[in-house]
């Protein structure tokens, strides 16, 4: 029996090359039970005709499905669907009755809650995003990466992608974080002391539920990472909030209870602030003194551009009390959620074991196709790359911004990929964003990064990784001009 041509249709909204978009109709008609084994498909030459496509782009198409068994060839007689295609499910797909369940009382805890942190999904959309932590396509080396990708599904890295690491890590990535990587911050570690995480905000949650309990205390600063705040806050530790300053978290403000100190001193989440050497030191003695833990978190280092970066804080560590949290998400792309933690070995040895009972390790492949982008030196071409064009970017938003009389809040002194920027005490940024996104600008209220009672809100963040240069001028005009509005 043959398929009758008229049949297929080919979505024109459909995503993928035609190719593939012919393969996944065919399939999809298969796995549907429209199409039944034996039964005999229309030729090449008649299907391109019908579909208006090239008869190479269908035959191509067949090829890989009876590659994968889904159609097989006979001779000079065609394709038909094969017989050892997968088969449709005997029963139908239903969809279940309204729940009957009170999940109010149901749900033992609520992780729920909002951020504060509204990014829009369509934000390459937007003229003038000034929104932090997306991937540039016109920065990022995708030939490479894809290249990279490529090596890691070969032949030679096949245990590397199919294993089952366990509780392990891609030995390969963790050599080169070990020798490279971690060297550049002035910390050595040896391989029983890194654990590769599902990125920094992982990293975070991770060492959260190691070192915290109801009975202790954690110490963040504020404002800080809304993400953060909210780990902790699930965590049910007791938490303190410390203002930060001009260089970050002071050591004296912390409580005298204080079991885990959380802070980002090379690069202050979100207003900048760098934390000098000096009181990096102040911080470690405090932490001597008083017996506490710190967490550093190291993002950004890389985008230096301004001048090098202070040394890790972790660097200046003699007695093992410091926690390092690193990422490659912010440096390659936020999607390849990738990061890492280095710590003493007994405290990487319980983080390994509450991973493995989570999520058991990141994917294989991915971590392959990392280290392979780290050795091969794409990474330290594409951290370059980015770090001019971020210093560019960082010229033209000072000078804009300083145009506009415009006051910069907090001050990075090497660089980054953002800038804290306060307006008069009467605005209100979640007011000027909503307004601002009509016209085609996106900013970062600031408020989100406050603690919740009564939070300023005349902050804002605005990033320049995503927009480019000369799309500045206009984006900052745009908001002073909206801010003109509001008085």
């Amino acid at each position: 029996m043959s398929i009758s041509v008229e049949t297929f249709f080919l979505d024109a909204t459909a995503p993928g090359t035609l190719q593939a978009r012919i393969q996944q109709m065919v399939a999809q008609g298969i796995l549907a039970g429209r199409f039944r084994p034996g039964e005999r498909l229309p030729s090449s030459r008649r299907m391109a005709r019908h579909l208006g496509v090239s008869r190479i782009t269908v035959t191509l198409a067949y090829t890989e499905l009876v590659a994968d068994d889904y159609l097989t060839s006979r001779g000079r007689s065609g394709y038909y669907v094969s017989e050892n295609a997968p088969e449709p499910p005997a029963f139908p797909a239903l969809r279940s009755a309204a729940s009957t369940v009170d999940w109010s009382r149901a749900i033992g805890q609520k992780f729920s809650s909002n951020l504060g942190i509204d990014k829009p999904t369509d934000w390459a959309q937007y003229k003038y995003p000034f929104i932090y932590g997306q991937a540039d396509p016109t920065l990022f080396d995708s030939a490479n990466w894809r290249l990279c990708a490529l090596q890691a599904l070969g032949k030679r890295d096949f245990t590397a992608l199919t294993s089952d690491y366990f509780d392990g890590d891609d030995p390969q990535l963790i050599e080169f974080i070990a020798r490279q990587t971690l060297p550049r911050r002035g910390i050595l570690a040896s391989p029983d002391e890194i654990l590769v995480t599902m990125g920094a905000q992982n990293a975070l949650w991770l060492t959260a539920q190691i070192l915290l309990t109801q009975r202790r205390r954690a110490a963040i600063e504020n404002p800080c990472y809304p993400a953060l705040r909210a780990v902790l806050t699930q965590s049910r530790c007791q938490l303190s909030e410390v203002d930060v300053d001009s260089e970050g978290l002071p050591p004296d403000a912390l409580p005298a209870d204080t079991d885990v100190v959380f802070t980002t001193p090379s690069h202050q989440c979100p207003t900048t602030a760098t934390m000098p050497v000096s009181r990096r030191q102040a911080l470690l003695e405090r932490a001597s003194r008083d017996d506490f833990l710190v967490v550093e978190d190291d993002y950004e280092f890389e985008m230096a551009f301004l001048k090098s970066p202070s040394p890790a804080l972790k660097s200046l560590d003699q007695d093992g009390r410091v926690i390092y949290i690193g990422s490659f998400s912010k440096s390659l792309f936020p999607g390849l959620r990738l990061g890492y933690l280095v710590g003493p070995a007994a405290f990487i040895k319980e983080a390994r074991a509450l991973r493995a009972s989570v999520l058991r390790h990141a994917p294989g492949h991915i971590q392959r196709t990392v280290s392979y982008f780290l050795s091969l030196g794409h990474y330290d071409a594409l951290v370059k790359r980015t770090s001019q064009a971020y210093h560019g970017r960082r010229e033209v938003l000072d000078n804009c911004l300083q145009h506009h009389g415009l006051s910069v809040a907090g001050e990075a002194h090497y660089g980054g990929s953002s800038i804290w920027v306060a307006a008069q005490k009467h605005v209100d940024t979640g007011t000027l964003a909503q307004n601002l996104r009509r016209n085609g600008v996106l900013i970062e209220p600031g408020s989100a990064f406050f603690a919740p009672e009564n939070p300023p809100r005349h902050f804002m963040r605005l990033a320049y990784s995503s927009i480019p240069a000369s799309r500045i001028p206009e984006g900052v005009s745009r908001i002073a001009a909206a801010i003109d509005a509001l008085n």
